[in-house]
């Protein structure tokens, strides 16, 4: 059983990591890359018509989607590994390895149940069929699991399946023997979100200002509003 306080530490270490990732992106992140992946005809068909709406919601859904990456290599991926006593898979795409006198299970950890599409999923079971045959001479059983960090997943039965999956729950129970770990996450984050988060604030505010004043200038009339087909030129002009 992995010592609480060790743990506590852990968990913060990670979380200083995360909010470090944060604000670096979204200070060093540019307007014209984020409206390149935002739809200009849904802004203007719910009738937006102010600059800094359009800015804070590309900025709000771009690191909403960014966090969510940031969020598994800075803490779901070296949490796993800390607390899995496993050693770091040699493998690509294959994050953890454990071996016992009979099985080799080669651990891919992910963060939630939906990032496969069927083009990475065959990707995934070729890293696993690569790393299976450098194997062989080992002769041990080989157990291939993609585990997701939050969520749930239906095992599949089929044992012709590539991998196994586990989510949530039975992922970290998988890993550290303990039906409450995944709990133990949430809880011992403690108070820690909360002192971060002015810092990321301020930068995020900042962005907002930085943004909105760009976007003033290279997409707005003299008058201030908002010129859409220069806007639906930049993000869809050939």
């Amino acid at each position: 059983m992995i010592d609480t306080r060790e743990l506590e530490l852990k968990i913060a270490e990670l979380l200083d990591d995360f909010y470090n990732r944060r604000i670096s992106k979204v200070t060093t992140l540019k307007l014209k890359d984020a409206l390149k992946r935002k739809n200009p005809y849904l802004f203007r068909a719910i009738g937006v018509q102010k600059a800094s709406e359009i800015v804070e919601g590309l900025l709000a859904a771009y690191m909403s989607s960014s966090d969510e990456g940031i969020f598994g290599d800075a803490f779901f991926e070296p949490l796993a590994k800390f607390v899995s006593g496993c050693v770091v898979s040699p493998s690509e795409g294959v994050d953890i390895a454990k071996e016992t006198e009979s099985v080799y299970m080669a651990v891919a950890v992910k963060s939630g149940p939906s990032v496969f599409n069927a083009q990475s999923k065959r990707r995934q079971a070729d890293d696993f069929r690569v790393l299976e045959h450098r194997l062989r001479k080992l002769q041990k059983h080989f157990d291939p699991v993609v585990g997701y960090s939050y969520g749930r997943k239906k095992q599949r039965k089929d044992t012709k399946a590539p991998f196994r999956e586990l989510a949530g729950q039975a992922f970290w129970m998988l890993l550290t023997d303990d039906p409450d770990f995944y709990l133990k996450i949430i809880r011992l984050m403690q108070d820690k979100p909360q002192i971060h988060l002015p810092a990321y604030t301020a930068a995020f505010d900042a962005a907002v200002n930085r943004f909105t004043r760009e976007f003033i200038d290279e997409f707005c009339d003299d008058d201030g509003v908002i010129n859409w087909e220069k806007v639906v030129q930049f993000n869809s002009g050939a």
